[in-house]
């Protein structure tokens, strides 16, 4: 079975191999070895200094990165403005409220992208002074790829740091790591690392970590960072999924790193919407609007989603429906993991077949 949907992905069969590895005790220094090669290789997809940015692992999801983060960098006394345009923008608000953090959204419609204007003038006209902002980098309810160079922009300018949900975008599309705004990234191993679900990771500024508050007792940014630095773990760590997060991390290196991914993935889909248009079914969004990693397309008007999953199931795909209220009008292809052209041909003649 393939996996079309925006993650866990089809492993290829050296990353699946990975996790046959030998069993580890997370006390053991091989585990350690284990643990610094990940965080060594974390750094290195984007040509990070690791005298200025610390990365941290966590066992979890990559909602838990996105929790850590947004519970620790938050300071006690500061305030937060989410920027949402989707049911990931929204998580981030319901965390901020979980935490009690003091907080602000800009809501837009789903389809819509950002608008700089209507930020900018949310954040001069607190009456109370943000600290941060948080925006998804790509929203993956639509696909759309939301602009973090305006965004870091804005914060540059008023000296608010960025918090970026990085999840399903990171190893895959650009992240200006160099901005001064940009404060952290979270992200995942089962996206576009290509590992398996149940490893994550948050990519902080020192300067950011050593302000951070401590909200959480598992997810504590701070304590992970400093026990990871010393070789230690406060808990016992998913070793398995560390294995295969290592074994990512140098296929991706293998493969020309994180550029040669995007362009694999943008040839991917473009190949897909090609396809796609030719049997007369549209894109939610302009290309150029959308990340390479996943993309959405308006349901044929003569089938309903689950007609379509079912049929491509039976073809050996899996593919991802429409998030609220939006699950009558799209579903999404993601070209994530182990995908080759051919297997977007076959998808495309699946669906042309589904059609008659």
């Amino acid at each position: 079975m393939l996996l079309l949907n925006p993650g866990p992905v089809t492993l290829s069969e050296r990353v699946r191999q990975s996790l046959l590895q030998p069993d580890l005790c997370h006390r053991e220094p091989e585990f350690f070895d284990l643990q610094d090669e990940a965080r060594t290789r974390l750094l290195d997809v984007y040509g990070l200094a690791s005298s200025e940015w610390a990365p941290v692992l966590l066992t979890g999801s990559g909602t838990a990165a996105v929790e850590s983060m947004i519970a620790a960098l938050v300071p006690e006394h500061g305030r937060l403005l989410v920027i949402e345009n989707g049911v990931y923008g929204e998580r981030v608000a319901q965390i901020a409220k979980q935490y009690r953090i003091d907080y602000e959204v800009v809501k837009h419609d789903w389809m819509s992208a950002p608008d700089l204007a209507a930020i900018a003038g949310r954040l001069d006209s607190a009456q109370k002074r943000f600290t941060h902002l948080a925006v998804i980098h790509h929203e993956t309810t639509t696909g759309r790829l939301n602009d973090l160079a305006a965004l870091a922009e804005l914060c540059g300018e008023r000296r608010i740091g960025m918090l970026v949900d990085g999840v399903s975008s990171f190893g895959a599309e650009a992240i200006d790591f160099t901005h001064p705004a940009l404060a952290a990234v979270a992200a995942s191993a089962n996206k576009c690392l290509h590992a398996v679900p149940g490893a994550a990771f948050v990519l902080v500024r020192h300067s950011a970590l050593e302000r951070a508050a401590s909200r959480t007792y598992y997810l504590d940014l701070g304590r992970l960072a400093k026990l990871q630095a010393q070789r230690n773990t406060p808990f016992t760590p998913s070793v398995h999924a560390y294995y295969a997060l290592v074994e990512g991390l140098r296929e991706l290196e293998d493969q020309g790193g994180w550029s040669a991914r995007h362009a694999q993935y943008r040839a991917l889909a473009d190949q897909a919407g090609t396809g796609f248009a030719t049997l007369g079914i549209a894109a939610a969004l302009p290309a150029e609007e959308c990340s390479v990693v996943l993309r959405a397309y308006r349901l044929p008007p003569t089938m309903g989603y689950s007609r379509l999953h079912d049929g491509l199931k039976a073809e050996g795909f899996v593919i991802y429906a429409g998030q609220g209220g939006l699950s009558a009008e799209i579903f999404r292809i993601s070209t994530m993991g182990s995908v080759r052209a051919p297997d977007v041909d076959r998808l495309v003649s699946g669906v042309a077949k589904l059609l008659g």
